[in-house]
């Protein structure tokens, strides 16, 4: 019986936690997701001139490495493939 209080606690816990994960990253998540928006509309990024510095047009997408995959370059190519 004490076993399987332990492993309802168990359980308990890991779902609490995957919860507080999923929660952690919806901020992220939106961001990202008006960001996909804003780029595929095509009007520039209120205040930034981030797609004048690359090169890019407004409607190109483009990601940071603030933003996105710490394994891309400046110009968006993985460190690896250069």
């Amino acid at each position: 019986m004490t076993l399987v209080i332990l492993a309802a606690f168990g359980c308990v816990t890991l779902l609490l936690t995957q919860i507080s994960d999923v929660l952690s990253r919806i901020p992220q998540i939106i961001r990202a997701w008006r960001q996909v928006r804003r780029e595929l509309s095509g009007v520039p990024d209120a205040g930034s001139g981030d797609h004048l510095a690359r090169g890019t047009s407004p409607g190109t997408l483009a990601v940071s490495q603030r933003d996105g995959d710490p394994a891309l370059d400046e110009r968006g190519m993985r460190r690896d493939e250069i």
